[in-house]
């Protein structure tokens, strides 16, 4: 088995940046020193220097097969990917205070998609990472997508601490309505799915990007999102 040494390093450089920094008690240290929105800058330039390294790593990669999915499973992949981007069209059409620079939100706005789950946006994120583990089925596969899950499902628990060091009591509001995994607090009673709320728009907006992501996988990453 072909494990990619670079993109192993990339990946890992991605995650320790997002896990091992944003997570830690070394992010209030440094936001201390260089102010919020310092910290934010020097973060960002940090970002996308680490996922640039990924993209380039992931495009040169030696890879190893290890599984390869059938059809039937690419399609039902595809309809997962319909509800991630409907997770990730949702997430940006409420006021949601578990995104960057929408801390200003606090619980007494739960709507939308927020009653399925507080972070709508890092599991659509985690969702479009699983897909794509298990449809391509390789190593290289594994390690690029692997960095974006493992982010992506580490951030929510990161993110929630926080916002309950930030402001206890507007926490202790959104946890009480809300739930990182989606559909448990309306399964426990603790809300209720309001259709209305999430609206047609967001619903019509997501299914034309999912049909258009489609038709352009092909040309754009060359090869199909639903055929074998």
């Amino acid at each position: 088995m072909q494990i990619p040494g670079t993109l192993l390093l990339a990946s890992i450089v991605w995650v320790g940046a997002h896990v091992g920094l944003a997570g830690t008690r070394l992010r209030w240290t440094l936001a201390r020193r260089l102010g919020e929105n310092g910290f934010r800058a020097v973060f960002s330039i940090l970002s996308i220097g680490a996922i640039a390294f990924l993209i380039t790593s992931f495009n040169h990669a030696q890879t190893t097969p290890l599984w390869f999915a059938p059809g039937w499973l690419r399609w039902v992949l595809a309809f997962v990917m319909l509800g991630a981007l409907m997770l990730f069209v949702g997430s940006v059409a409420v006021r949601n205070p578990t995104m960057v620079g929408r801390e200003q939100a606090n619980g007494e706005h739960v709507r939308g998609i927020l009653r399925v789950t507080r972070h709508p946006m890092l599991w659509s994120f985690a969702l479009w990472a699983a897909v794509h583990i298990i449809g391509n089925g390789d190593t290289a596969a594994i390690l690029f997508f692997g960095a974006f899950l493992v982010t992506a499902l580490a951030g929510m628990p990161s993110i929630d601490a926080k916002l309950a060091r930030r402001n206890p009591a507007s926490w202790r509001t959104l946890a009480a309505q809300t739930s990182i995994v989606p559909f448990v607090a309306i399964a426990q009673g603790r809300n209720r799915l309001a259709a209305s709320e999430i609206g047609w728009f967001v619903a019509a907006l997501a299914t034309v990007a999912w049909i258009a992501l489609i038709i352009v996988h092909p040309y754009v990453f060359r090869v199909s999102a639903v055929l074998s």
